[in-house]
C-alpha cells in the first residue's frame, strides 16, 4: 500500500476518536465508563488487509469480541498494532494501540500490561515525559527488564542521560538481551565509545527473532552505521544487504544504502534506492537526503520538487530535522529557532541541543549558539554533523582551538555528511585556520613591537 495513504491514518484516528467522543459525550466531562467504551470500540474498529500481520490483527479483534475475560488478548492487539505502526511506518496505528492500553485498563484498572503497552506508545509518539510518568509507575508496581527499558528510553529521549543508563543497567542486570544490547550500544555510541557500540550491536543482531525480523532489520542498519562511521563500508553494505533480506524495501535500510553511496561520490547509484526510501517513507530526513543527492547529479528541478514537499509538510513530521534543514539553508531561520525551540521543551538529547545550538547560529546569536553547542558535545558524542555544527560555532565564537578539533573530527567522518554540509566544513576549517594563523601573526607581533621597545 502506498506509504502517503498509510499516513492519513493519523488523522483518521483523530477524527474518529472526536467522532466517539461527540457520540458518547454529553456537555460534562467525559466519566471512566465512557472513556472504556470509547477506547474499546475504537481499538475494534474492523481492521483491513491480506498481508500476515493484517489477518492477525483481525484475528485477534475477534478473540476480544468473543473472549468472556479479553484482557490478554486486548494487549495482544496492542502489540500488534505497534508492530503495524513500526513495518508501515504510520503513527496512526500507534494510536489504536493506545486504544487497546486504554480499554485494557478500563476492565483491570492499574494493571501492568496496560502500564507497559501505554508507556511504548508515548515514547513512540514523542511523548517523554508522559512516558517517563507511566514507566516509572511500571517499575515501582513490577520492575522487570522490560520496565526499565521504556523508562530508559523515556529518560534518554529528555537528555537524563544518567538516569537512562542506571534504568538500561538494571535491565541488562535482569535480563541480557538484544533489547537491553541494543539500547546499550547506543548509550555507548552517545558517550562516544564506538568500538563498544559495535561490539553491543553484533550481539543483538546474532541473536535473530523469526516473529520479529523488522527489529533485527533496524539493529542491522543501526549496526552497519557504527561499521561506517569506523571506517569499514564493506562491512556496511553487507549488513545493509541483510536487513534487505530479512526486510525487503525496509526504508531506514535503503536511505543508509544512500546515504552511504552518497559519501562515497556515487552520486547516480544513490538516486535509486533513496528514491524509493523517500516514497516508502516521506519524512524531512529522506526528502533532504534526496534532495541533496538530485541536486548533486544535477537534476535540479526535481530537486526542488522534493524539496517543495519537504517544506510544506516538514514543520509536521518532524520538526526538529526540519529546523535543521532551514538553519543549514539559511531560510526562514527565525522558524528554524521556533520549531527548535519548541522541540526543547519535548525532549533535551544532545541532537536537540544541537538543533538549537544550529538555530541560534543562523539567527546570527552566536553567544546563544556557542552555549547550545557546549551542551551538545558534553557527552562526547562523535557524530559528524553535531561536530561540524559546534566547530562552526565554535569558530564564530573566536575559540579557534576548538574550532580546529571539532572541524578535524568531523573531517574523520565527512561522508556522513550531506554534501552541502561537506562545503560548509570546507569553508569552515579554511576560515578558521586563516583565524587562527591571523591570531598567531597578531601575537607575534605584538610581541616583537614589546621587545623593540625594551
Amino acid at each position: 500500500m502506498n506509504q502517503r495513504i498509510l499516513r492519513v491514518g493519523a488523522l483518521i484516528v483523530a477524527a474518529l476518536i472526536a467522532s466517539f467522543r461527540g457520540s458518547f459525550v454529553a456537555a460534562d466531562e467525559p466519566n471512566s465508563s465512557t472513556i472504556a467504551r470509547d477506547s474499546c470500540a475504537l481499538a475494534l474498529l474492523p481492521h483491513e488487509g491480506t498481508g500476515g500481520l493484517d489477518l492477525e490483527i483481525i484475528r485477534v479483534q475477534k478473540e476480544v469480541r468473543s473472549a468472556s475475560d479479553p484482557t490478554a488478548w486486548l494487549a495482544q492487539l496492542g502489540w500488534l498494532f505497534i508492530v503495524k505502526a513500526r513495518i508501515s511506518f504510520d503513527p496512526g496505528f500507534y494510536k489504536f494501540a493506545e486504544q487497546c492500553a486504554l480499554c485494557l485498563d478500563a476492565k483491570k484498572p492499574g494493571c501492568t500490561e496496560a502500564l507497559l503497552l501505554r508507556a511504548h506508545v508515548l515514547d513512540s509518539l514523542h511523548k517523554f515525559k508522559e512516558a517517563e510518568s507511566v514507566a516509572r509507575e511500571l517499575v515501582k508496581k513490577r520492575g522487570v527488564d522490560v520496565d526499565y527499558g521504556v523508562l530508559g528510553d523515556a529518560l534518554m529521549e529528555q537528555g537524563k542521560l544518567d538516569e537512562a543508563v542506571a534504568a538500561y543497567q538494571a535491565m541488562m542486570d535482569q535480563k541480557p538481551s538484544p533489547q537491553a544490547y541494543s539500547r546499550a550500544a547506543h548509550i555507548r555510541w552517545l558517550k562516544g565509545d564506538l568500538p563498544g557500540a559495535i561490539e553491543l550491536m553484533s550481539r543483538t543482531v546474532g541473536v535473530r527473532n523469526q516473529h520479529d525480523p523488522e527489529s533485527t532489520a533496524w539493529s542491522l542498519v543501526h549496526l552497519a552505521r557504527y561499521e561506517w562511521q569506523a571506517g569499514d563500508t564493506k562491512k556496511a553494505f553487507e549488513l545493509i544487504d541483510e536487513a534487505l533480506q530479512l526486510q525487503p524495501d525496509y526504508p531506514p535500510a535503503l536511505l543508509e544504502r544512500g546515504r552511504l553511496l552518497l559519501g562515497l561520490g556515487k552520486t547516480m547509484e544513490a538516486i535509486g534506492p533513496l528514491k524509493r526510501a523517500t516514497i516508502l517513507n516521506p519524512l524531512p530526513e529522506y526528502q533532504w537526503t534526496l534532495g541533496e543527492a538530485l541536486a548533486a547529479a544535477g537534476h535540479g528541478e526535481e530537486a526542488l520538487a522534493v524539496e517543495a514537499e519537504l517544506k510544506r509538510r516538514g514543520a509536521t513530521d518532524d520538526p526538529r530535522m526540519f529546523s535543521l534543514y532551514l538553519a543549514t539553508r539559511g531560510e526562514d531561520v527565525s522558524s528554524a529557532l521556533r520549531l527548535a525551540t519548541s522541540e526543547l521543551q519535548t525532549r533535551a538529547d544532545v541532537f536537540t541541543l544541537d538543533a538549537l545550538a544550529w538555530a541560534w547560529m543562523a539567527n546570527a546569536d552566536i553567544e546563544q549558539a556557542w552555549v547550545f553547542a557546549q551542551r551538545a558535545v558534553a557527552e562526547g558524542t562523535q557524530d559528524a554533523r553535531l561536530l561540524l555544527h559546534a566547530g562552526v560555532i565554535a569558530s564564530a565564537a573566536s575559540e579557534s582551538e576548538k574550532a580546529a578539533a571539532y572541524l578535524a573530527k568531523a573531517a574523520l567522518t565527512q561522508g556522513m555528511l550531506l554534501p552541502s554540509e561537506r562545503k560548509i566544513l570546507a569553508t569552515a576549517q579554511s576560515a578558521n585556520s586563516a583565524f587562527a594563523s591571523g591570531s598567531k601573526d597578531s601575537r607575534t607581533t605584538q610581541s616583537s613591537t614589546k621587545e623593540n621597545q625594551k
